[in-house]
């Protein structure tokens, strides 16, 4: 196991080197910040997220430090990620506890016909844009009542959504290791009180990346599961070493992973590639449409519903089950479009020429299981030895909130209520 785990941050190592000339690892401090003498008495919450860490990920290969630490506070059975069931949505909704149709990142890559712009993730002008994101985000509500917050990667925490950025973070890079983002957790904390975070999140992507190359049920995904467990590991064991009270931690992950039928992948059907008349947006496990004329959207749904196959189900998006959250009535932006077609479980679309990847997530989380995402917490401010049912994502929020004393200074989706059993006692 440990050859394997050496393997891994040997060519986590070499990926490093080769971005090194290109990367701009440098922290952004933003001046003038400092905890209220209020604030610097409340608890810490360090909120971690495992970009793809299955819920079943930590007992499926032993991962010893989180079911440890886990076992002695909360388990949850599983985590409901929000749909669709991808990376940008789920990262935002965690931390503004809104479902993606309310917070505006309906997808990784979506158009806004009010803006006339593309948004892509990978696109740094986009993810740095606040303008794109809806909702208040941790850091930034934290920040509004005067409690200093750091994110390390987290989607959304370099851009002023919400109008205040954390006080420490760094642009987007996968140059860092997780012993390396360690180290800077572990040195936020030691600032002195008064410039101390309270609220940090933080972000590792290796078990996503492990998950789409090779699979789910690989030896690569084991080892990069152990990878990130030795790093929690590390990281709590060196919080600890600081004698800090009241310091609590949150481990989540934005959804599963499953391995897809990627040799004999759906087709899109051909009306669709008609540009005068539609656009359509394929993630492989969701594909949305916007029909460009509204008069025909009855007939066009009509159409694709007649000769849809057995492999994948076509909605109108207006139509779409309530309890998904994802529908005309819930698209405030106006990013989702009006049909979509949803591949069965493990099928995808795919355009001829393109490539996938092994592993994928996106499916409706309550038919397909394995897109159900983890939920772990512990330290002072949670009950010990508790196992909780199933819950959806955005209920993450306002249990941080309550934690930190944070006044929720908008409308969000997540209820206090759902949670309120883990915590130890009524703040």
């Amino acid at each position: 196991m440990k050859r394997g785990i050496h393997f891994l941050l040997l060519l986590i190592s070499f990926t490093v080197f080769a971005q090194q000339a290109t990367v701009d690892t440098a922290q952004i401090v933003i001046p003038g910040r400092q905890n209220t003498i209020e604030a610097q008495s409340k608890p810490y919450v360090i909120m971690i997220s495992t970009d793809g860490f299955r819920y079943d990920y930590a007992k499926k290969y032993n991962a010893e430090n989180l079911l440890k630490f886990s076992n002695n506070g909360i388990q949850a059975k599983a985590m409901i990620p929000s749909y669709p069931s991808i990376t940008f949505p789920n990262h935002w909704s965690l931390i503004t506890g809104l479902y993606p149709a309310h917070h505006g990142l309906i997808d990784n890559f979506f158009y806004d016909y009010k803006r006339n712009e593309t948004y892509a993730m990978s696109n740094k002008k986009n993810a740095e844009d606040g303008s794109w994101y809806g909702g208040t985000p941790l850091w930034g509500l934290a920040e509004k009542q005067g409690l200093v917050s750091a994110s390390l990667m987290w989607v959304g925490s370099a851009s002023d959504a919400g109008g205040i950025r954390p006080s420490y973070y760094y642009p987007y890079h996968e140059k860092f290791t997780p012993s390396e983002k360690v180290e800077k957790v572990v040195n936020w904390l030691k600032l002195p009180e008064d410039k101390r975070p309270h609220f940090i999140s933080l972000y590792f992507p290796e078990v996503d990346g492990s998950g789409h190359h090779y699979g789910p049920d690989t030896k690569e995904t084991e080892n990069a599961v152990h990878l990130i467990d030795h790093a929690i590991g590390d990281l709590v064991q060196k919080v600890n070493d600081l004698g800090l009270k009241n310091v609590n931690f949150i481990f989540v992950s934005d959804h599963g992973m499953i391995k897809v039928d990627g040799g004999a992948p759906l087709e899109i059907p051909a009306v669709l590639f008609d540009k005068s008349r539609f656009d359509f947006y394929n993630s492989q496990t969701l594909l949305r449409v916007y029909v460009k004329n509204p008069a025909e959207i009855k007939s066009v749904y009509k159409e694709l519903k007649a000769h849809k196959t057995e492999d994948y189900e076509v909605y109108l998006d207006k139509k779409l089950s309530r309890y998904l959250h994802f529908a005309t009535r819930d698209d405030q932006y106006h990013r989702i479009g009006q049909i979509l077609l949803i591949p069965k479980a493990p099928k995808i679309f795919l355009e001829k020429g393109k490539k996938t990847s092994v592993g994928k997530h996106g499916y409706n989380p309550k038919v397909v299981p394995e897109m159900k995402a983890t939920f772990y917490a512990w330290g002072p401010e949670f009950k010990n030895n508790l196992v909780v049912d199933e819950f959806a994502n955005i209920n993450v929020y306002p249990v941080v909130a309550e934690i930190l004393g944070l006044k929720i200074d908008q409308p969000i989706d997540g209820k206090l209520k759902v949670l309120k059993e883990i915590l130890k006692e009524e703040k």
